[in-house]
């Protein structure tokens, strides 16, 4: 009765990884023999863990990343301009931390949206709030909220995360609503949150698809705050699909 009641109540307190190993600790002879201090350290650190883990499948779920990618499966191997010292420095989300920006480019194939994946994943890992999203699409969602209202929760929601990752900008030239939608939304992260951006076209090229004759100073705005404080990353090489095996013969 006492170890029910016990149960009961560490579930009661949402102690459930204690629970779980205070369990397994009755069940186990060899668990008799520890010392108090030696079971209860083992109870707190079950604890720790499990809150861990599932603080992680909550930032996974916020990020809803594209790829199941992580660091661990990078592949430097093939020759794509991927430099090993920049990505052990990129690992570690000291430039998060710092509201670094990150700008991955290269033709399509090369592995940039995995990448962005795999960085995302590696800060939900550090504790970081992450969020994936199509640049095309995204535009489309703020579009709607203008029109329903909610434009500027939109923007509170995307100003708070630690790193959003951008991808597939400039895939074609902005329209003015959307040079303005852009910039709110990177005017809010300047010098307060990292942005990830991921493009086909080189950054010296984004110049052409941002631009209007009519408002230059709002690509300008953009431009300056995207490129600033930012690591660099020009991805090279033949489109990595290449190497799937088919499908059929």
């Amino acid at each position: 009765m006492q170890t029910n009641h016990t149960l009961e109540t560490l579930h009661r307190l949402k102690l459930s990884g204690m629970a779980q190993a205070f369990l397994q600790q009755l069940e186990q002879p060899g668990a008799q023999a520890l010392s108090f201090e030696e079971r209860f350290s083992m109870l707190v650190d079950r604890e720790a863990t499990s809150r861990e883990n599932r603080r992680m499948i909550r930032l996974l779920q916020l990020a809803r990343l594209k790829h199941d990618a992580c660091v661990e499966d990078i592949n430097y191997r093939q020759q794509r301009g991927l430099d090993r010292s920049l990505m052990a420095n990129l690992i570690t989300c000291d430039w998060i931390s710092k509201h670094h920006n990150l700008h991955l480019t290269g033709p399509t194939g090369t592995g940039k949206s995995w990448l962005a994946c795999a960085l995302g994943h590696q800060a939900c890992r550090h504790g970081l709030t992450v969020r994936y999203e199509r640049v095309g699409l995204l535009l489309d969602s703020l579009r709607i909220a203008r029109g329903d209202g909610s434009f500027g929760k939109r923007l509170l929601q995307l100003s708070r995360i630690d790193l959003l990752i951008l991808d597939d900008f400039a895939l074609k030239p902005l329209t003015q609503s959307e040079r303005h939608d852009l910039l709110e939304v990177i005017e809010d992260r300047h010098g307060a949150r990292s942005t990830l951006m991921t493009s086909q076209l080189p950054t010296s090229r984004w110049q052409r698809n941002a631009h209007d004759v009519n408002e230059p100073t709002v690509a300008d705005a953009l431009l300056d705050r995207l490129l600033q404080n930012a690591h660099k990353i020009d991805l090279k090489g033949e489109s990595m699909r290449k190497n799937r095996p088919a499908l059929t013969r």
